[in-house]
């Protein structure tokens, strides 16, 4: 009986792990299918960069690193986020209390 509720238990800590794995799985596929050229890209390697374009067929990224143009395999692209959007600097007003003025 004892044996019975041990096997039991390892099997219900199983799924739980095996779907949490899934879940994971899927949000990552997600997130590397919804890329687009201007996203952030943080490689594995912890490069920072812009992605520049996305091969589907070779399954390649180009990102651009500071001017830098580098290729990558869509599996090194570690966190993605959403694509930078370009705005205006705010002018800065001659009100600031900068000490160094």
């Amino acid at each position: 009986m004892q044996f019975l509720i041990l096997i039991v238990v390892f099997g219900v800590m199983m799924w739980f792990m095996q779907r949490s794995q899934k879940k994971a799985a899927a949000q990552r596929q997600a997130q590397l299918d919804n890329m687009q050229p201007g996203s952030e890209i943080v490689t594995i390697g912890g490069l920072h960069g812009i992605l520049a374009s996305i091969d589907k067929e070779k399954g390649t990224i180009e990102l651009d690193a500071e001017g830098v143009i580098l290729t990558f395999d869509r599996a090194a692209v570690k966190t993605v986020k959403t694509a930078a959007v370009e705005s205006e600097p705010e002018a800065a007003t001659e009100t600031s209390a900068s000490p160094f003025e």
